[in-house]
């Protein structure tokens, strides 16, 4: 029997939180002058690149959020912009993510299929969005991906090691990610349900 697409999609929450717990312990082995330092990229350094993340998943987990809550659109989203940069360090970054990537994993783990159609609304500056939940969610998942992809790259010039953020959940992987895993208090069968 083939898993349900919203059971797909809390996976993929759970492979968000593995990525970004996996790119924070790289980027923590990083000076602080590291960490600012201008690089090559869309956004100009790492420490720029990570927030523009957490301020994305801010903008739209409050979105998701006050829709499942049958809230009105939010008419000051876009104060999750203001500042741009709300973290200076990496320690701060880091426990800021962690905290959304919890409220990603709780937001999917509420979803069924027959839901994942309804419609978000989301206040731009000059219009209002309407978004199903699934293609927001996939666009959130893709923004991810994408940016964590760039921080990715940037420490490519650094001392530090890219970690491996390439690998999604094979059955017989798992000893690969069994240490992350611990640190983060998940197992197997809690994104299984094995």
């Amino acid at each position: 029997m083939a898993e349900p697409l919203s059971h797909y999609l809390l996976t993929m929450a759970y492979q968000n939180g593995w990525a970004n717990h996996r790119l924070y312990k790289a980027c923590l082995q990083l000076s602080q002058d590291e960490f600012v330092a201008p690089r090559c990229s869309f956004f100009p350094s790492i420490k720029a690149t990570l927030n523009h993340i957490l301020t994305v998943d801010w903008f739209y987990l409050h979105a998701l959020e006050c829709e499942q809550r049958g809230e009105s659109p939010d008419p000051d989203a876009e104060r999750f912009f203001e500042p741009a940069e709300p973290f200076a360090s990496c320690a701060e970054l880091r426990d800021e993510q962690a905290q959304a990537d919890h409220r990603l994993i709780a937001y999917c783990r509420q979803l069924h299929d027959d839901q994942l159609q309804r419609y978000v609304s989301i206040v731009r500056p000059d219009w209002l969005q309407r978004e199903q939940r699934l293609r927001l969610l996939s666009h959130l998942f893709e923004h991810q991906i994408h940016h964590r992809g760039q921080v990715h790259a940037m420490l490519s010039d650094t001392a530090v090691r890219p970690p491996q953020l390439d690998e999604f959940f094979c059955e017989e992987e798992a000893h690969l990610r069994a240490q992350d895993f611990a640190e983060l208090g998940w197992s197997e069968g809690l994104i299984w349900g094995r």
